[in-house]
C-alpha cells in the first residue's frame, strides 16, 4: 500500500516546479502535507498554472537554473532536503531542434548538477529523475518498450534525455552503491505522453486544442496517424511519489522504471483531437473541429509505446484513469478556465479524485 501520510512534513527538493508537470507535482505535494522547495526559471508560459494556482505563496519557490551549480548548491544545502525530484528540462522537441546547444546543456549537464547536489548533501536519502518515454532507441515496434533497451533518441530532446538517464547511471554506479560514498537510492522514471489541465506549452496536441477552441478556430493536427502513450499528467507524478516512498524503505528498489498506460489508451492524435472536440462539446456547449495538416518539419516518431510490467509487478501499480477519462478532466479544467473559474480549486478536487480512485484500487 502506499503511504501518502508519509509525505506530511517531508522536506523535498523539487527542480522545474514552476513548469506544467512540475506545477502538478507541487500541488500535490502540498495537498500531502509537504515542505516543498521548488528551484527552476520563472514559469515558461503565460498564463503558467503555477501563477494560476498560486504556487509561489504556499511553498518555498526558488528562481535559479539547474546549468548554475554554485546557486543550485547553496539553494540545496540551505533547504536540507530529505527527498529529491529533478524535473526541470527543455522539455520540447521541436524547439530542440531550434537550440540544441541550450537543450543539450540543460537537460545533459543540468542533470550532472543536480546529482552533484545529492552527491554532497547528507540530508537527501532519496532521488528520482524524471525523464522521458523518448530516451529509447525507437524501431517504430507495435509493442511497448522495456527498462532493458536500447537508450538513443533520435532527435536533440529526445538524446539529450538519454544522456540524462546515462549520467544518472553513472553516478549511481560510481557514487550511491552500498559500497560507495552515499547508499541512496537512485532512479529514473521513463514516462509517456502526459495530458491534464494547465498546459500551456506550444506545439502538443491539448494545448493546441484548446488555443483554436479559444480562438473559434479548426484544431490543426500535424500527425494524426502518430501514436502516443497518453496519460493524465496525474498518472507519472503520483507513480514518482510512490517509487521515492518505496524506495526510501527500501533502496534494493531503485533503478529505472517506465509509467505509461494501458495498450487500449495509446491512442493516435487524431482520434485524441476527435474527443476533445466531443468532450469540449459537452463542457461549453460550443462546437469544435479538427483538420489534418501536412506540414514540413522536424522528424517526429510515429509509434511508440512503453511496457509497464516492472512497475506494476514491483509495486503493484497500474493507472487509475484511461485516456477517456484523462481526456475529459483535461477539458473540465480548459473549461474551467475559460469561463473564468477558481482552477486551483479545480486541481485540487482533481488531485482528490485521483488519490480516491488510487486507494480503492489498492484496497481490491
Amino acid at each position: 500500500m502506499t503511504d501518502w501520510d508519509f509525505y506530511r512534513g517531508k522536506r523535498i527538493f523539487l527542480t522545474g516546479h514552476t513548469g506544467f508537470k512540475g506545477s502538478w507535482m507541487s500541488r500535490l505535494l502540498l495537498e500531502l502535507g509537504a515542505e516543498v522547495t521548488g528551484y527552476a526559471l520563472e514559469p515558461p508560459t503565460e498564463p503558467s498554472m503555477f501563477r494560476l494556482c498560486g504556487l509561489e505563496k504556499e511553498m518555498n519557490s526558488i528562481t535559479g537554473d539547474i546549468r548554475d551549480l554554485e546557486s543550485l548548491t547553496k539553494a540545496v544545502k540551505e533547504t536540507k532536503p530529505e527527498l529529491l525530484v529533478h524535473m526541470a528540462a527543455q522539455p520540447l522537441v521541436r524547439e530542440s531542434y531550434r537550440n540544441p546547444v541550450y537543450t543539450f546543456d540543460v537537460n545533459v549537464m543540468g542533470t550532472v548538477h543536480v546529482l552533484e547536489c545529492v552527491r554532497t548533501n547528507e540530508s537527501i536519502r532519496s532521488f528520482l529523475n524524471v525523464t522521458t518515454d523518448k530516451v529509447y532507441e525507437n524501431r517504430e515496434w507495435e509493442w511497448g518498450y522495456r527498462e532493458n533497451e536500447r537508450l538513443n533518441g533520435y532527435d536533440p530532446y529526445s538524446n539529450s534525455k538519454s544522456c540524462s538517464e546515462l549520467v544518472t547511471a553513472s553516478y549511481r554506479n560510481s557514487f550511491f552503491g552500498a559500497e560507495r560514498e552515499r547508499s541512496i537510492p537512485v532512479t529514473t522514471a521513463r514516462a509517456g505522453n502526459v495530458i491534464g489541465g494547465g498546459d500551456f506549452a506550444a506545439d502538443r496536441i491539448v494545448p493546441d486544442c484548446f488555443r483554436a477552441a479559444a480562438a473559434g478556430q479548426k484544431i490543426q493536427v500535424r500527425n494524426p496517424n502518430s501514436i502516443r502513450p497518453y496519460q493524465h499528467v496525474l498518472e507519472p507524478v503520483a507513480a514518482y511519489l510512490m517509487i521515492l516512498q518505496k524506495q526510501y524503505e527500501n533502496p534494493g528498489l531503485a533503478g529505472s522504471y517506465n509509467v505509461g498506460p494501458e495498450e487500449k489508451d495509446c491512442w493516435n492524435t487524431g482520434r485524441l483531437a476527435e474527443e476533445f472536440c466531443n468532450d469540449y462539446r459537452l463542457y461549453t456547449g460550443k462546437d469544435l473541429q479538427w483538420e489534418s495538416v501536412q506540414k514540413d518539419g522536424p522528424h517526429e516518431a510515429d509509434y511508440l509505446k512503453l511496457d509497464c510490467s516492472r512497475l506494476k509487478q514491483t509495486f503493484g501499480w497500474r493507472p487509475c484513469w484511461d485516456v477517456g477519462e484523462a481526456l475529459k478532466k483535461t477539458v473540465e479544467w480548459y473549461a474551467c478556465y475559460q469561463s473564468g473559474g477558481d482552477v486551483n480549486a479545480c486541481t485540487v478536487r482533481q488531485i482528490t479524485e485521483f488519490l480516491n480512485v488510487w486507494k480503492q484500487q489498492e484496497a481490491k
